[in-house]
């Protein structure tokens, strides 16, 4: 290695890092806004490189910083809506794949599924009501003088009866405590 370049080797590298240290001093001082708003942008945008410079810009930490409920809240929608043809767009839709895709089988078993078991419950009710108004009437012709048991005698006790003990024929009175079912003529 030559003396020459023993010498200038560690003299360019201190250079350069003197040289780094300067601009960074320099634009930690100088306002690059002022600079910016006196130099005619046109012809400095003719030596920039933009695209260079766009490339460098964070774009997502940028967004992150952003607001967005703020910008929504700037936006007025019925302007917007009203710019927007409806009928163009609703033209767009192709409704013969839409409805291809649209099971409406389930869309109407959904629909009327709420229906129906309202239907049912009413007409079980119905025939709970009869059931009731054709034991009181039995009752009458039977001339019965005690109540009908509301349920059979295990469901009363809250007991199952064993197949073998069946209550005998006759007695299907109630055990003390029961009362007949509301609504029901006792004679």
């Amino acid at each position: 290695m030559t003396a020459h370049r023993r010498i200038a080797d560690p003299v360019e590298a201190m250079a350069q890092r003197v040289a780094e240290r300067v601009v960074d001093l320099v634009l930690d001082v100088v306002d690059l806004n002022a600079i910016v708003a006196r130099i005619d942008l046109n012809g400095l945008m003719a030596q920039v490189d933009v695209n260079a410079l766009l490339a460098r810009v964070d774009v997502t930490a940028l967004l992150d910083q952003v607001d967005l409920n703020a910008v929504l809240a700037r936006i007025d929608t019925g302007a917007l809506l009203d710019r927007i043809d409806i009928n163009a767009l609703l033209s767009r839709i192709d409704m013969d794949a839409l409805v291809e895709q649209t099971d409406l089988g389930a869309v109407i078993a959904r629909s009327s599924g709420g229906a129906a078991t309202e239907a049912l419950d009413a007409a079980r009710s119905e025939a709970v009501g009869l059931d009731q108004f054709i034991d009181r009437w039995v009752q009458r012709a039977m001339r019965r003088k005690q109540p009908a048991p509301v349920a059979p005698r295990a469901q009363l006790n809250g007991e199952d009866t064993p197949p073998d003990e069946e209550t005998p024929p006759g007695e299907d009175t109630p055990p003390e405590g029961t009362e007949a079912p509301a609504g029901e003529a006792t004679t």
